[in-house]
């Protein structure tokens, strides 16, 4: 099935204007993620779109495109607007067409579809004179998403995932319509949730250099601590973390790392990482054998690759200390936030801020919408902690970039990019990170050097490929970041602390 999508308006024809929104920005956000949808989901679909980004475009060069490609269904996607008080759905076939046509019987498929999910008013299914169906040769249908006019509809519009309810309501219709099949997808196996559980993990000291992480080892060997080497990715880069113990209660963590810390190991860290249960039956005890002789493989109480935490410390954990780098990073500003946080003044809502929400919060919020929701919750804390960035807030705008973390924009789950850096428009799909730490990593730099124009500390490498192009001190609050980091944007900003205040009073 060849589908032609066409998002109405753009470049130099806004459309339909009001309540801060433009027509042809929703638009293209619906047709994208309809394009985005079907194609992931179903077989045998190709898809042509009449732009995939703010570019203008004649209904004539439409209608010819879609004809000269052969099109077997034609959609254009539209927002209504009259006085503030009409609101609703309403779809359009040509008026020369029959109520027995293909067109007709599409329309009555997929408007049934779109309003089951769309929270809309129902204006029923209509005829029309429009050029793009009138000019096509195949089955060709407009949808009219709301009124842009009416402030009820038009606050629907503004969130990504009733944009993402819409979208699928429209392939849904045309997946019944063309009786479109879909795709049998293979997962790999993964281990049970209920079989992994939380360990916490000592390390003393993280190195580039695997020299020195011997040197490290042997050292401790001579105070009787035993302890071996587990090496790890940050941007790409090999480095070289020394471990003395694993444990399945950060209490008992905490206490060795104490211990550790009074006996002059100042860069000492807890990391907490996911394991299965074979690997956590000893995992309450430090390596029984010395580990000089095999330094350079991971002990068998290792655990897999699935790490939901940084260190629980502020030292300096990814620092080769022996490498002549500063091993005392810029302290960031406590996060002990203990009170309910007020927004009474958006416009003042600062990026810098204490994090309120626990990890396990932020987790569950988001897995009430998407139960396969990746568990990053810990990575914002830890490191929005360190950079003195609220986390929450920024774990509340990758829900917002990503439709929580459904990825339905051009942004590929597989790039761990949660924050759509240099996502500049179309089909650009943007940078893409390692792991999951790494690209919570590069949002919360990106967030940083909005925020303040003092230089980033260094604990962490630079991961954010576009730190340097970013207006330094530009954006000290959420708000501000309207307009740079999405464009046109006008209300990104409102639209995240509209989802971190749903996130604060969730049960």
């Amino acid at each position: 099935m060849k589908l032609y999508l066409d998002p109405g308006h753009g470049g130099d024809d806004p459309g339909a204007q009001g309540n801060g929104l433009d027509e042809k920005d929703i638009t293209l956000a619906i047709a994208l993620k309809i394009r985005n949808t079907i194609l992931k989901d179903y077989e045998n679909v190709q898809v042509k779109m009449s732009r995939t980004s703010d570019t203008t475009k004649s209904l004539a060069q439409r209608s010819s495109e879609a004809n000269t490609w052969d099109a077997d269904f034609f959609l254009a996607i539209h927002i209504n607007s009259a006085d503030s008080s009409a609101q609703g759905y309403e779809d359009f076939i040509y008026n020369g067409a029959s109520n027995s046509s293909r067109a007709a019987t599409v329309q009555e498929i997929i408007h049934a579809e779109v309003m089951k999910v769309n929270q809309l008013k129902d204006r029923g299914q209509k005829k029309a004179n429009f050029h793009v169906i009138r000019e096509t040769n195949m089955p060709a249908i407009l949808t009219e998403n709301g009124f842009i006019s009416n402030k009820h509809d038009a606050q629907l519009m503004k969130d990504s995932s009733w944009q993402q309810k819409v979208a699928q309501g429209h392939v849904n219709g045309i997946a019944k319509a063309f009786g479109l099949k879909r795709k049998v997808t293979k997962e790999t196996p993964k281990t049970p949730q209920s079989s992994l559980t939380t360990v916490y993990t000592v390390y003393v000291g993280s190195y580039k250099s695997k020299e020195n992480a011997q040197d490290r080892v042997a050292e401790l060997k001579k105070k009787n601590i035993n302890s071996s080497i587990v090496t790890t990715k940050i941007s790409g880069a090999t480095w070289y973390r020394v471990k003395i113990a694993t444990y399945t209660t950060n209490a008992n963590a905490e206490k060795r790392l104490k211990e550790i810390e009074k006996a002059g190991y100042k860069d000492a860290f807890i990391i907490i990482e996911k394991a299965s249960a074979t690997t956590t039956k000893s995992a309450t005890q430090e390596p029984t054998k010395s580990t000089s002789n095999s330094a350079t493989q991971k002990p068998t109480t290792s655990t897999s690759k699935t790490t939901t935490a940084k260190p629980a410390t502020t030292t300096s954990n990814e620092t080769d200390l022996k490498g002549g780098t500063n091993t005392k990073p810029s302290p960031a500003p406590a996060n002990s936030a203990k009170e309910l946080p007020i927004i009474a003044d958006p416009g003042q809502f600062t990026i810098f801020g204490p994090t309120f929400l626990t990890p396990e919060q932020m987790n569950q919020f988001v897995k009430k919408v998407n139960p396969n929701a990746p568990e990053l919750g810990q990575f914002y804390q830890t490191l929005g902690k360190y950079y003195g960035i609220r986390g929450d807030v920024a774990f509340a705008q990758a829900i917002h970039e990503t439709d929580y973390f459904r990825f339905t924009g051009v942004v590929n789950p597989e790039q761990n990019n949660y924050s759509g850096i240099g996502a500049t428009g179309g089909d650009t799909r943007g940078a893409s990170f390692e792991n999951q730490e790494e690209g919570v990593l590069a949002q919360l730099q990106h967030l940083y050097a909005y925020a303040t124009a003092k230089p980033l500390p260094d604990q962490y490498p630079l991961v954010d490929p576009r730190f340097h192009l970013v207006d330094r001190g530009s954006a000290p609050t959420w708000t501000a970041l309207n307009g740079k980091w999405a464009v046109p944007g006008t209300t990104y900003g409102q639209a995240i602390l509209n989802l971190y205040e749903k996130m604060i009073h969730s049960g």
